[in-house]
């Protein structure tokens, strides 16, 4: 099996540290390592060899988008003409850099896309359908439904 299907070989010290960050990443070095009875340096070190391992990939801020005049989210789901490799790397480097593209997910079955986006009203939303997604080479089909509430799951922690 390649290494990026194998599941990280954690113990519960690193488990620990773990959940301590999916709850909250700003949670300071002192906190997680009495939370997980460590000392503070030795905290440290397992953080960085989580980071080094590829099993922390960054530390994410959740940001009130309609604070920043983007009240209005979407999911966008995306079907491809053609599924060659060409065209799946040119629409995901594409889209993953538009301005308002939360995330971009390349997915099986029905699409083949799905963005996540934020816009400032309706008529921006349509805009940038036009202007950006429908505009590509390639595109067959799309598909918007509104985003009307988001809450970040923790499906993660219970694997911890």
């Amino acid at each position: 099996m390649p290494n990026e299907m194998r599941p990280a070989e954690l113990d519960e010290t690193d488990r620990g540290i773990l959940r301590v960050l999916a709850r909250d990443a700003r949670t300071p070095n002192n906190a997680i390592a009495a939370a997980v009875g460590i000392a503070p340096s030795t905290c440290l070190g397992r953080i960085r060899a989580l980071r080094e391992r590829g099993i922390v990939h960054g530390h994410h801020t959740d940001i009130d988008l309609a604070a920043l005049g983007l009240p209005l989210q979407a999911m966008i789901a995306v079907r491809l003409g053609a599924h060659t490799r060409g065209q799946v790397d040119s629409f995901l480097d594409h889209a993953a850099g538009l301005p308002g593209v939360i995330s971009v997910f390349n997915l099986s079955g029905g699409n083949d896309f799905l963005l996540r986006v934020a816009a400032s009203s309706a008529d921006a939303l349509r805009d940038f359908i036009l202007d950006h997604i429908t505009s590509h080479p390639g595109i067959q089909h799309t598909e918007t439904s509104l985003i009307f509430t988001h809450r970040r799951g923790a499906a993660a922690l219970s694997a911890l």
